[in-house]
């Protein structure tokens, strides 16, 4: 079947038909990188990162770049407050850079951590100002953008489609209702494009322009690299809810305002990951992050597992308890996957046809689990289901290539098998006597509704 995906932009699922078929251009909104990804953050680079791997077994060419954000990300969203990398630099007493640095690093680790591979292109926004610059330009030509005594600001009233993403009522939409008041701005959704250094004050990065120095705002660095990066047209764009409102819809507005032309033709949005039933997110100081997971005992792929385990168009409540069981899935799994000694040859073709009919339906990774388990627990043999999971990994990045097989001597194996008769004559104490020799050899045994599961002691 096609692939079908839900657009942010009709607000229906939409059959995948790309601009320039077979080739794909894929934007995702990267980290700002002032503090440690927490795993609500992670969420959504793993749905994205079953998007690529879809796309790409479909057969797609894609080119997936993403952004760093590094500078012009401030603390509100009307455009006051502090940029969170001198915010991140007067916390860690290091420069603006050096957290830049370490934050992109740490960010990088963690995506290799749960097996999320990286885009194609890195962008960062302080490698493109000079075309966030000529960006600004051409809307100053077009004659969208206007100057405050704090910076150069985007006339949303000159765009007849703001807030078409987001479904905004501007006729009834106050200030203060999203942003903060600012009396020199036109409309209470006017946005800064590029912001003036404060006078009292030496920023640690600011650059020359022709309106002055400064810096540029947080939205227009999306704007300038992706079509740098893509053209002025692409096929999609991903992100959190948390950008609809604001960062994605004065990204179309800037884009399309400079062009004339659609910007993206699909956009895509993960939900939160909540926890106690609200949003995870430092603001909120309740998030985790991977390293803390794994203090507490925790495998990053379980992290994975567990969000494979719900749609990502629906909240996901974080709790330990599901983590918990989380883990608990992905060992079996991964316990199986090592009792397989066959090589894998031809797989289950209709349950993979019925996997995969889950993932075209708008990524339903919670239904396309439940059919891999299915499999699992069918009667196909262990060499069609070890082909099959290893096609089926290719989308759901569980690693399960990695894991090696078990070599289990015959010995064991003939225990196995007779504790498993005495298990079906209801002779528990000669399975206890048999499960003890097991364990005295080095090995365990788990009964799951799979059969029985060899693991070393």
């Amino acid at each position: 079947m096609p692939l079908k995906l839900f657009n942010t932009l009709s607000r229906k699922i939409e059959e995948f038909q790309p601009i320039h078929p077979p080739k794909i251009g894929f934007y995702a909104c990267g980290p700002t990188v002032y503090d440690r990804a927490h795993i609500g953050n992670l969420r959504s680079y793993i749905f994205e990162d079953v998007l690529r791997r879809t796309l790409i077994h479909d057969g797609h060419k894609v080119r997936f770049v993403m952004n760093i954000t590094d500078v012009g990300h401030l603390t509100s969203d009307a455009d006051e407050g502090e940029d969170k990398l001198e915010k991140g630099a007067k916390r860690e007493h290091i420069s603006v850079w050096e957290v830049a640095e370490k934050y992109t690093k740490l960010f990088k680790q963690d995506l290799q951590t749960l097996n999320i591979e990286e885009p194609d292109e890195w962008l960062k926004a302080t490698d493109n100002i000079k075309e966030q610059i000529e960006l600004i330009k051409k809307l100053e030509t077009k004659g969208f953008t206007y100057k405050t005594s704090d910076g150069i600001y985007y006339d949303t009233s000159k765009f007849p489609k703001y807030g078409e993403l987001a479904r905004l009522n501007l006729k009834g939409q106050k200030e203060g209702a999203r942003v903060e008041v600012n009396n020199e701005k036109r409309n209470s959704t006017d946005f800064a494009l590029w912001k003036f250094s404060p006078k009292d004050q030496k920023r640690q990065m600011e650059w020359e322009s022709p309106w002055g120095i400064g810096f540029p705002g947080w939205h227009i660095e999306c704007s300038a690299m992706s079509m740098k990066a893509l053209g002025e047209s692409f096929d999609i764009h991903t992100g959190g809810v948390d950008h609809i409102p604001v960062h994605h819809t004065n990204e179309i507005a800037q884009s399309q305002g400079a062009t004339g032309k659609p910007f993206v033709k699909y956009w895509l949005h993960g939900e939160f990951l909540q926890i106690d039933g609200g949003k995870m997110a430092k603001s909120a100081g309740n998030f985790y992050t991977l390293d803390i997971l794994k203090e507490k005992g925790f495998s990053p792929m379980a992290y994975r597992y567990l969000v494979l385990g719900a749609h990502y168009r629906t909240k996901l409540n974080f709790t330990f308890e599901a983590l918990k069981a989380s883990q608990n899935a992905y060992e079996e799994l991964v316990n199986q996957v090592a009792n397989m000694a066959d090589k894998p040859k031809i797989g289950c073709g209709e349950i993979e046809n019925k996997f995969f009919e889950a993932i075209d339906n708008d990524l339903n990774t919670a239904q396309a689990l439940a059919v891999m388990w299915e499999m699992l627990k069918s009667q196909n043999p262990d060499s069609a289901k070890k082909a099959s999971l290893f096609k089926m990994d290719e989308i759901l990045g569980l690693g399960l290539k990695e894991i090696k097989s078990i070599k289990i001597p015959k010995i064991i194996q003939k225990l196995v098998e007779a504790r498993e008769t005495a298990r079906k004559n209801k002779n528990f104490k000669l399975s206890d006597e048999l499960r003890s020799q097991i364990f005295d050899k080095g090995f365990q045994v788990d009964d799951t509704e799979s059969g029985p599961i060899i693991k070393l002691k």
